[in-house]
């Protein structure tokens, strides 16, 4: 394997550790930034990079359990990553600001991504949701979710991706007019158990849409892969699968068919009509059809008869999680932005342990061949190093 760096960090087996984490040093929320760019991506020059690896963990071992110290970098120069797919040994990560990064054989390459409406670029708006369809090695076919602007209004949608010839073109939108703005996006994507599409959507800071069961804010949304409403979905002729979300940017399911979602918790801001928010409370949360979450209803611990109570409350500092991903054992990673580190839930203790630490942001974390790999998000609302963002696997 050909490495570009490898490095030791901070990297704690979770195992040794079971303390809540509820304080931390930075109380930095996902950070708004202009980018006004209206270019989905620029082809360019390949980068040498780590190989990828596809050799498993032994039969029964957690990945996080093996873990030994250090990482080695696959990718680096990112701009602003968000998602993390693999086709075998091809790594393919998306870029806020347009395009998708395809890291294969050693080098990585900005892929454009041919939409019919243009990408907006504001804030934390972009091109981030993305997910391969299960036949992707035969049909190359893939799902985004891209921020669009029409009439003047900022929106989100999702639209159906095929790779012809390194170009990612559109195919078909599958839903649009999903609420948008410059903060709370959501925008996560993945492909369920039962082969269906699920996405995240956030409140865009219009709080009032997560209770509105008539907009697709604020939700965990479910449809087929051609964009229909699956027939037994909670509410008739509705994409919408469970509600009263804030800004939830991560989806998994345990090998125990558990669904998990993260949720970012409120930011201090002011409420419309008067009152300020509380701080922190971060969320993981196991989703149910039909399932209301609460928001802005409660926070946090609070409880109301008919909402469905989070699994794990973060403090009063926010971690801002972000994506997600199940370990062998039904345990979930926990990629966090202003907690600044990868960490493992624990479903059974519901406790909170680090598991990397000292690299910022992290933006995203994936299981893939037995080892684990870590999306940095220091070029957005970050201090960026020299070789920021980058794709660490860790050892």
């Amino acid at each position: 394997m050909s490495i570009l760096n490898t490095k030791t960090k901070t990297l704690t087996a979770a195992l040794l550790l079971a303390v809540p984490i509820s304080v931390y040093a930075a109380d930095q929320r996902e950070t708004e930034q202009t980018a006004g760019s209206s270019i989905q991506a620029a082809a360019a020059a390949p980068v040498k990079t780590a190989a990828v690896g596809a050799a498993a963990s032994p039969a029964g071992v957690s990945p996080v359990d093996s873990l030994k110290g250090g990482y080695e970098v696959a990718a680096s120069k990112l701009k602003v990553p968000w998602s993390i797919q693999f086709a075998g040994e091809t790594v393919y990560i998306t870029q806020r600001g347009g395009g998708i990064v395809e890291v294969k054989n050693g080098k990585q390459t900005v892929q454009e991504v041919r939409t019919k409406k243009k990408l907006r670029v504001v804030g934390e708006a972009g091109l981030t949701g993305f997910v391969l369809d299960p036949k992707f090695s035969k049909n190359k076919y893939a799902y985004i979710y891209h921020a669009y602007e029409e009439k003047g209004e900022a929106l989100n949608r999702i639209v159906k991706v095929k790779l012809v010839n390194g170009v990612w073109r559109e195919q078909k939108e599958l839903l649009s007019g999903i609420p948008g703005g410059r903060i709370h996006e959501g925008g996560r994507l993945a492909i369920g158990p039962d082969g269906m599409l699920y996405s995240t959507a956030g409140d865009t800071n219009r709080r009032e849409l997560s209770q509105d069961l008539s907009s697709p804010g604020g939700k965990v949304l479910r449809m087929t892969t051609s964009g229909k409403v699956p027939a037994d979905n909670p509410f008739k002729n509705s994409y919408v699968y469970a509600y009263g979300l804030r800004n939830s940017q991560g989806l998994a399911w345990t090998p125990d068919g558990t669904l998990y979602a993260s949720d970012h918790g409120p930011s201090g801001a002011p409420i419309p009509g008067g009152g300020t928010d509380l701080t922190g409370l971060d969320e993981i949360n196991v989703i149910k059809r039909g399932a209301n979450y609460g928001w802005p209803k409660v926070q946090g611990t609070e409880t109301a008869p008919g909402l469905t109570a989070p699994v794990y409350v973060a403090g009063d500092r926010a971690i801002a999680p972000s994506g997600i991903a199940a370990a062998p054992d039904n345990k979930v990673l926990v990629a966090t932005l202003a907690g600044q580190s990868l960490k493992l839930f624990d479903p059974k203790t519901r406790t909170m342990t680090d598991v990397l630490t000292g690299e910022g942001r992290i933006r995203d974390v994936a299981l893939h061949g037995g080892k684990i790999y870590v999306l940095t998000n220091n070029t957005s609302g970050g201090s960026p190093g020299a070789d920021d963002d980058r794709l660490l696997i860790l050892k």
